[in-house]
């Protein structure tokens, strides 16, 4: 099988939330009760097109089927979609804050293939050009072990509340990229 990476653009946001869907519903069902996946699919879980915009989300295909998806942000809004309402545009500066890894997704499928990793990969090639020094993200409890071995560190586990009256949760992770001769 031979995967291509590339950026997500406006005309992919169908199948990337059909993508995201398909693989919370599969992957996510070991940690997560289905109450939680369909509540976290309403507004924590899905597209947040200001990626696209800013071209910082990437696809990878196989074929002409899209299966996986993820990117980065220069934007404070850790997590989410579109229709979160606590979403922040504002941009981060690289001295201080750290870029936002955000929304990786694989088809079922493709799970274990190295995909994600290759997503994470061109990721961090992008974040190091903008001069991002950290990288950090809010992890499904089934994302925790790729984050691990790309050397992410997790904080404490959080619980998030859902639309639906559902909690789910997440653990906050953070990579440092660059070394501080203060530290």
């Amino acid at each position: 099988m031979e995967f291509k990476i590339r950026k997500a653009k406006h005309s992919d946001i169908a199948q990337i939330s059909a993508l995201i869907e398909e693989s919370a519903r599969k992957l996510a069902c070991e940690k997560y009760s289905k109450a939680q996946i369909e509540g976290a699919l309403k507004n924590a879980w899905g597209v947040d097109s200001q990626l696209i915009i800013d071209c910082t989300y990437f696809v990878v295909e196989c074929g002409q089927i899209l299966v996986a998806c993820g990117g980065w942000s220069y934007r404070k809004t850790l997590f989410g979609t579109d229709k979160e309402q606590n979403r922040s545009a504002e941009v981060l500066n690289p001295e201080f804050d750290a870029a936002k890894i955000r929304a990786f997704f694989v088809k079922p499928d493709f799970a274990r293939k190295g995909i994600a990793s290759m997503i994470m990969s061109a990721c961090e090639s992008e974040v190091k050009a903008r001069g991002f020094r950290a990288l950090e993200l809010m992890a499904t409890l089934p994302g925790i072990p790729l984050y691990k071995r790309h050397g992410f560190v997790t904080g404490g586990e959080i619980t998030y509340p859902l639309d639906n009256g559902e909690s789910i949760q997440f653990v906050p992770m953070r990579k440092k990229l660059v070394s501080n001769s203060i530290d």
